[in-house]
């Protein structure tokens, strides 16, 4: 299976129609679209075919059913759209605030066991709240078409603030079921995800413990332990950096010595277009190779946002090595290896206390390593994302807290 890093699709393309029209309180928010809607050659050849089955499964053995609330959201054809709990999908419409102002989206467990739905094609999110309701407000957004305000757990201000809740994230299309497990604006309900088809899949299970693990590893860190909210979540530094409880120049002196080392010696990036050989001229890091690319020095909040000036867009050169080279930085392993991307997680957040010690902290709590604590994680297939070209099913658990 070819490493998704090398592949000539954007981790951005995924739910950009989604993230088109979706805003969240209080500021305009892009839905984070980080699993990658592309084809494993072993997946075979069948294709996608109608609604898929999707069951709900709680095993949190702390909220029974009946306080456990789903939310499915999300775009398709452009449009804004959730799911209704009889499996279709309604427009989102500003007719649905009620007197609160806010929607009712939610789907309710079944009284007990397993909860049947069935997952129409759309691009989306898989919302579950503990506890409580989550307020979903209908806007419009700046083209006057309806549209919804998202969940923000990392703005105090934020309706959802107090409540517990996360998400999942999917693609769900004639091509087939892209999905992942996302930890990239914050941490909170532990979930996994799982597939049948083609193949049997599961990802994003915890370890036991590994949700009390994440949150004691960021709070020992004293840069990152102002990210812990209570017992209710953690929030993702970038969004800690923008709140202003993370430090904005964090990552400048691992920054520093990056463009210091590559002044004086080549950094070799490996994608699926080739091989690109790098070196910082002047103070840009400069590429050649199959194509010319170049990327200015990044900020702190480029590289925990991968964005900026690590921004990649979907052009099969650029894009593949800013995703490398936001790894890198992410995972602290530009410095110690000049042949990327760097592979052997043991060799991942070595740099302390420059590292991204959130996102060691949330892929050390799951069985297989693997999680989505930034947003081009899946670099070396380390992402908490799985894919079915032909699914005949869906799972979403609430594992043990």
């Amino acid at each position: 299976m070819t490493p998704r890093h090398q592949r000539n699709v954007s981790r951005r393309k995924v739910l950009t129609a989604m993230a088109g029209a979706a805003v969240a309180a209080p500021a305009v928010a892009v839905i984070a679209p980080h699993a990658l809607a592309t084809v494993d050659s072993d997946d075979g050849g069948a294709k996608a075919a109608g609604a898929l089955p999707l069951t709900i499964v709680n095993n949190s053995g702390s909220f029974s059913n009946s306080s456990v609330f789903v939310y499915i959201v999300g775009n398709q054809d452009g449009k804004q759209v959730r799911v209704t709990p009889e499996g279709t999908l309604a427009p989102i419409s500003l007719s649905d605030n009620g007197a609160d102002g806010f929607t009712d989206y939610a789907i309710a467990l079944s009284g007990s066991g397993e909860t049947k739905l069935s997952l129409p094609y759309m691009s989306g999110r898989i919302y579950v709240a503990l506890g409580d309701r989550l307020k979903f407000k209908a806007v419009a957004d700046g083209n006057g078409n309806a549209a919804l305000q998202y969940p923000a757990g990392w703005v105090t201000s934020d309706p959802n603030y107090s409540v517990l809740h996360d998400c999942a994230e999917f693609t769900y299309n004639s091509s087939g079921m892209f999905c992942n497990t996302t930890m990239v604006d914050m941490f909170s309900v532990p979930l996994s995800i799982g597939l049948t088809g083609a193949k049997d899949r599961t990802t994003g299970t915890l370890r036991a413990g590994g949700r009390a693990q994440a949150f004691a590893a960021v709070s020992a860190i004293p840069e990152f332990a102002p990210l812990v909210v209570a017992d209710r979540r953690i929030i993702a530094p970038g969004h800690g950096l923008d709140a202003g409880i993370f430090a904005k120049d964090y990552f400048a002196p691992y920054i520093d010595e990056v463009w210091s080392t590559y002044t004086g010696k080549d950094l070799t990036v490996t994608t699926d277009a080739g091989a690109f050989t790098g070196r910082v001229r002047g103070d840009r890091f400069v590429f050649d190779g199959p194509a010319s690319v170049s990327f200015s020095r990044p900020t702190t909040r480029d590289v925990l946002f991968c964005d900026g000036g690590l921004a990649a867009p979907n052009d099969g050169t650029t894009g593949p090595v800013a995703a490398v080279l936001g790894a890198g930085f992410n995972r602290s392993t530009l410095v110690s290896n000049p042949a990327q991307p760097t592979t052997d997680p043991a060799a991942f957040y070595r740099s302390s206390p420059l590292t991204n010690h959130y996102s060691e902290a949330v892929h050390a709590a799951t069985l297989d390593g693997k999680a989505y604590g930034f947003a081009f994680d899946d670099v070396a297939d380390f992402a908490s994302y799985i894919q079915d070209t032909a699914p005949t099913g869906a799972r979403l658990t609430l594992t043990p807290f």
